[in-house]
């Protein structure tokens, strides 16, 4: 089977045929993988952000719709031909062992999820099945993109009705965060990024205001919308030092400071943090601590009601052998969210 594997970092992937482990493992699910997205992890785990990676070559991706070929023993969450999410965070189920994968006398290692190959070997934690109506690409979106921007705003934010939010970077997270802060009545809404082009379709998620960090002053700017004491909550999703510095400046003394992007392994941040004494916080967000086998249903009914756009956020379309071009446009902020069409 085709998989694309990171060989080595700061390096394209390498395409290449790999043979699947000769059995399955207790708890293991082959998976066919139909459709992927890209995650900003992915960037990072190429670009080697936290560190040496001492798992070299191993396969990537953890955001993916498909259909279930195979069920290892002790599963039975699923069956064969169920469709199926494919998700980082665990959900029900077994904690299955990670697979290892045949490249010619190489052997090629993976997670507990990947979806840049074809088939996959899945612990049966980190998939949930889904009707078989729903298109392969919501699907993918509903493994991270979704479940961590809604997840932010419900479970690390606790965002409420009439509470202020800026939001730094409006990549596929950033755009859920937005459309789920408009989904608890949250204002002013404030998308800031570099492009105007992610500025102009964040109005179409319910973003009230935008700021392009490239011409605008931001600290200024959010001032000027909320007022002096700043917002309520401040999401990054960048990982960039001086776009977290930010956040924490223009968050109010009472506010909520999240960071969902990943700072590099090498890179610091400077605060002032006297206020953190007292009522203002500042925390990671671990994907939204969103809970797949509950959240994923849940989130399902409001996309059917036409609550939440998933699809509509899908500017860009890839095969499996274009992948390397997928990453470098999404690196350089020229492409939105992209699917792979994997199968």
């Amino acid at each position: 089977m085709k998989a694309a594997i990171l060989v080595e970092q700061k390096k394209p992937l390498v395409i290449a045929d790999i043979e699947l482990p000769k059995q399955l493992e207790y708890g293991q699910v082959i998976v066919r993988v139909v459709s992927s997205s890209i995650c900003g992890s992915q960037i990072g785990e190429i670009e080697g952000v936290k560190g040496p990676d001492k798992f070299l070559p191993h396969l990537l991706g953890h955001e993916g719709g498909g259909v279930v070929e195979k069920t290892g023993a002790g599963v039975n969450k699923v069956k064969k031909g169920d469709h199926v999410v494919m998700h980082w965070r665990p959900g029900v189920g077994i904690s299955a062992p990670s697979p290892q994968y045949q490249w010619g006398k190489t052997a090629v290692n993976a997670g507990y999820v990947t979806t840049f190959n074809e088939y996959a070997v899945v612990s049966e934690n980190r998939i949930t099945p889904i009707p078989k109506e729903i298109d392969f690409e919501v699907a993918a979106l509903l493994g991270c993109a979704v479940t961590t921007g809604f997840g932010v705003v419900n479970n690390d934010a606790k965002l409420k009705i009439g509470e202020s939010i800026a939001v730094f970077g409006v990549g596929s997270v950033g755009m859920n965060i937005i459309q789920g802060a408009q989904l608890v009545s949250a204002y002013p809404i404030i998308a800031i990024d570099l492009y105007d082009h992610k500025l102009e379709q964040a109005k179409k998620f319910g973003a009230t205001h935008t700021i392009n960090a490239s011409t605008e002053d931001v600290a200024a700017k959010v001032f000027q919308i909320v007022g002096s004491q700043g917002v309520d909550v401040a999401i990054d999703n960048t990982g960039q030092a001086s776009v977290i510095e930010a956040a924490y400046e223009v968050t109010s003394a009472a506010g909520r400071t999240v960071l969902v992007g990943v700072l590099d392994k090498k890179k610091k941040v400077s605060l002032y943090t006297l206020p953190l004494h007292f009522e203002k916080k500042f925390f990671g967000s671990h994907g939204g601590n969103s809970f797949p086998t509950v959240d994923i249903p849940n989130y399902l009914k409001l996309i059917q009601t036409a609550k939440a756009k998933v699809k509509e956020m899908v500017t860009h379309r890839f095969s499996l052998n274009e992948i390397n071009h997928a990453l470098d446009g999404v690196k350089r902020g020229n492409i939105g969210k992209c699917i792979i069409e994997v199968s």
